[in-house]
């Protein structure tokens, strides 16, 4: 539009502020949130939505933050800030205050007695390393109940950090998650799983040898190396049958990486599966998409440790997504690692006791299997089974879907439960949360639990399978890093050539402008 004289530039101005009083009493009336990000990082997710419109009573949360704090933590404190308003924006039952407790001394006894300790912090001042007392916490009260985030120093995962603790304060009937080890000589340590379950689960551990109780909701199982007593068998089936949950994590095969042994597991445990479709075979699933190992290795006069890939450790990352049970599980889920699983096999022949039965991960198409002679050393010199891959991908978990509405979720990794197997994986603990609020009935979570994950790691996603399978490890090497040095190199010119761009439009826009009030002012 071009501005000729000084009454149409009067009419121009006109015009713009009639519409932005316009625009602003609309607004007014019709708040909305525009979030451009990708992953829509700056607005809650329809889970949080969910949870926060539960709310029947007044949600206080209290955030205790200091400031003057490293630019870092500033930021963090501005995500903070700008997510809570999102949940105030939600529900009119939320409000939320904050606090420098360093400046007031009963500011500070509050938020102590609120259970939020200040933490000790490295700061450059004037030239200086300064150690620093900081408060970074947040406590949220609802009705009698209370709940602690005590420490706040990053915006990854928070918003599921807010919601999980809302959800724990607003859930009155939790639901009892079980767990019980067919190994009764080697208990698999649970801790990691136990803190994260009971968050928002009552769990309890259930001997193998009493009758599980009807209190249990779902029941999570660690496999057997040998025979099972034929009662605990009983109770399994007699409570599966009931309708109720189980998981269960059962490998064909028994492994010890430590002393590079393996031998196939002789247990009743497989008869119990296959009146329910399911075999578990005797043998391991390699992968080419695999994890690390760290192994050492000579160098000159010195042994190094180096990081190796390792077959029986699968990155799985081929989910069912087609199937509405799996799409719910695996929602947005990145990976998983399985460490030394077996191959599942369904019987297609459904018997009388199950009604569906469907497949949730399998590894890729260029995996393959060691039935005998088990070998588990890493150096593909030394173990010619690292090589013999190229075969479809293997199923390593299925859910089954029992007559009645009971419901039988099988992962061919035996240790997945365990704090020294797959729990100490985040990705798999993700998985594993997903899985049992599925079985739980509880999804409230699941998406937002996914939508956290952001491992995208580019030496696993840029090799295709063939490259995989026929480049020695040293050529691989090479190939990862001359690709992480391109994606380095666009990272830098790509931004630099953008910015470059928008100088020029906004030098030319001002020119344009300059010229625009010429003609009206000459």
């Amino acid at each position: 539009m071009l501005i000729k004289n000084k009454n149409s530039f009067i009419v121009y101005v006109g015009g713009l502020l009639l519409g932005l009083i316009l625009l602003n009493l609309i607004s007014r009336d019709n708040f909305h949130r525009f979030d451009l990000t990708d992953n829509k990082k700056f607005s809650l997710s329809s889970s949080s939505k969910a949870i926060v419109s539960k709310l029947d009573d007044r949600l206080t949360i209290k955030v205790y933050f200091s400031d003057d704090l490293p630019s870092e933590l500033g930021n963090t404190r501005r995500f903070l800030q700008d997510i809570l308003e999102e949940y105030q924006a939600i529900s009119d039952d939320v409000s939320f205050f904050f606090h420098a407790p360093e400046s007031d001394t009963e500011l500070e006894e509050q938020a102590q007695k609120d259970g939020i300790q200040p933490v000790q912090m490295q700061a450059l001042e004037n030239d200086q390393m300064v150690v620093k007392k900081v408060y970074l916490g947040m406590v949220l009260l609802f009705e009698n109940k209370k709940e602690i985030i005590p420490l706040i120093q990053s915006t990854a995962g928070l918003e599921y950090m807010i919601s999980t603790k809302i959800k724990s304060l607003v859930n009155v009937d939790k639901k009892t998650i079980g767990i019980m080890s067919l190994d009764v000589v080697n208990q698999p340590k649970t801790d990691n799983l136990s803190s994260q379950l009971n968050q928002h689960y009552n769990f309890r551990s259930v001997d193998p040898k009493n009758e599980i109780p009807d209190n249990i909701d779902v029941l999570l199982v660690s496999g057997a190396i040998d025979s099972v007593e034929t009662g605990t068998l009983n109770n399994l089936e007699s409570y599966l049958n009931s309708g109720k949950k189980i998981l269960l994590t059962q490998s064909g095969v028994n492994t010890d990486i430590q002393q590079q042994q393996a031998f196939p597991i002789e247990s009743n445990i497989f008869e119990f599966l296959s009146k329910y479709d399911v075999e578990i075979q005797k043998n391991l699933v390699l992968d080419a998409k695999c994890g690390n190992v760290q192994v050492q290795q000579s160098v000159g006069l010195f042994r190094m440790n180096r990081a190796v890939q390792y077959p029986f450790f699968p990155i799985v990352d081929t989910f069912n997504s087609t199937d509405s049970i799996s799409s719910i599980i695996v929602n947005k889920l990145e990976q998983i690692l399985p460490l030394f699983p077996s191959e599942i096999k369904v019987d297609t022949n459904r018997s009388q006791m199950v009604s569906n039965i469907t497949t949730l991960f399998t590894s890729s198409n260029n995996s393959g299997l060691m039935s005998s002679n088990f070998m588990l050393s890493p150096d593909p010199q030394q173990n010619p089974f690292l090589k013999l891959l190229g075969q479809s991908g293997k199923i390593l978990s299925a859910i089954v879907s029992v007559v009645g509405g009971g419901e039988l979720m099988v992962i061919s990794d035996s240790k997945f439960l365990s704090d020294e197997g797959g729990m100490s994986i985040p990705d798999n603990m993700v998985f594993l949360m997903n899985a049992v609020d599925y079985l739980a009935d509880d999804e409230d979570l699941i998406s937002l639990r996914s939508r956290e994950v952001t491992s995208r790691p580019l030496d696993i996603l840029q090799l295709s399978d063939e490259e995989e399978q026929s480049l020695s490890q040293d050529e691989k090497d090479k190939k990862k890093d001359r690709i992480k040095k391109r994606w380095k190199l666009a990272n830098l010119v790509i931004p630099s050539l953008l910015i470059l761009g928008f100088g020029f439009l906004r030098i030319r826009k001002e020119k344009n402008h300059a010229e625009v009030l010429k003609q009206i002012y000459d």
